[in-house]
């Protein structure tokens, strides 16, 4: 009887236990799926368009990183295969200032001199679900005082001194993206094909490189 007993009583609280987690799982359901960040890494300014097209040119000199003068340039690991030796930038870590000396030292068609506002290493994308100031838990602006291009890449919205819009000519230096105050980086540096605007649901970002 005791068994008996003791297995009742298990199973009573094994069924509160899960009829108590049911709407925590309810909430994550019926929650739009979360927004995929964009991509850690992009390419340095005046970069090859397709990757496949940057790997087979670049022939991992380092020079890029030598000259760089913020040291945001980092290099793939021999585990990346053949990609192995190639530079990247992680602008959650340190950002691209646009000084182009990278462009200027690359020893081949790897890396191409083109202006500063042709540069299209991705375009920046806020998440205005998590950006303080579109959720009203402050003011910032930290994303618009950083930018090289100024408004004509991000501005505030028209009406509001505090809520950053990205613009087509952001070149995605990812200076935004380095500066920003919020631990989840509401701003990323995405595809330019990809909007502005993050889009919460559940398919899968493009790569900044196609």
């Amino acid at each position: 009887m005791r068994r008996r007993g003791f297995l009742h009583t298990l199973a009573k609280i094994l069924s509160i236990a899960g009829f108590a987690s049911l709407p925590y799982g309810l909430v994550r359901f019926m929650q739009p799926g979360q927004v995929v960040a964009g991509q850690k890494h992009i390419p340095l300014p005046g970069a090859l368009a397709k990757e496949h097209d940057f790997v087979a040119a670049c022939i991992g000199c380092g020079l890029c990183g030598e000259v760089c003068p913020p040291r945001c340039v980092k290099f793939y690991k021999h585990t990346e295969g053949a990609k192995a030796n190639t530079p990247y930038i992680d602008p959650a870590e340190k950002a691209c200032i646009l000084c182009a000396r990278c462009m200027e030292i690359c020893p081949t068609d790897a890396l191409s001199v083109i202006p500063l506002r042709e540069i299209k290493m991705g375009i920046a994308q806020i998440d205005r679900v998590a950006c303080y100031p579109w959720v009203d838990r402050g003011i910032c602006g930290a994303c618009v005082s950083i930018c090289p291009l100024g408004n004509d890449a991000i501005s505030y919205e028209f009406g509001n001194v505090y809520r950053p819009i990205v613009k087509q000519a952001c070149v995605g230096c990812g200076l935004c993206v380095e500066v920003c105050p919020e631990p989840s980086l509401p701003i990323r540096i995405v595809d330019r094909s990809e909007p502005t605007i993050a889009r919460h649901g559940m398919g899968i970002r493009r790569k900044v490189y196609e």
